[in-house]
């Protein structure tokens, strides 16, 4: 499995933000020189974020962007979804049939409970980590999320 692109630096992005303490938030030159990207990519993830309701703008000259809601109270399973979806929907196989119309294995397919066992594996880690839990240091999110591996056995 790969971690796309867009799902790294939008979740850079928001992370950036819920850290920014000042009230007007920051701009998209802001973001993009503190993150390293061009302008024209971090509009792109500020209009995604924007219209996932994860951050607003801010009127004026200075204006730039913040956070729509406490950091808290965003989820890290419905930010990775604005941003990329989810590993495997029930649309899946009916996307994925090969040459045929329908998949050769649509009655009787290991492979697809593999994928429903690791999508709900991730969502059930993903829904216990807000956004806050990414403010700060490295090694205290690694503190937070040993502990939930440690709490949930099948992670």
């Amino acid at each position: 499995m790969k971690i796309t692109a867009q799902e790294e630096y939008g979740l850079r992005i928001l992370i950036r933000l819920a850290a920014c303490k000042d009230e007007e938030g920051l701009s998209i030159p802001q973001l993009s020189e503190a993150e390293g990207l061009t302008t024209h990519y971090v509009a792109k993830f500020a209009r995604t974020l924007r219209m996932a309701n994860f951050i607003r703008s801010t009127p004026g000259n200075k204006g730039g962007y913040i956070l729509a809601r406490p950091a808290g109270e965003i989820v890290i399973k419905d930010v990775l979804e604005a941003l990329g979806g989810v590993l495997f929907d029930t649309s899946f196989c009916g996307a994925h049939t090969g040459n045929m119309r329908f998949c050769t294995n649509s009655v009787d397919c290991s492979a697809r409970s593999l994928w429903q066992i690791l999508q709900l594996t991730i969502d059930k880690l993903l829904v216990q980590i807000t956004l806050a839990d990414l403010i700060g240091k490295e090694e205290a999110s690694a503190v937070k999320f040993n502990s939930l591996v440690r709490q949930n056995p099948v992670l």
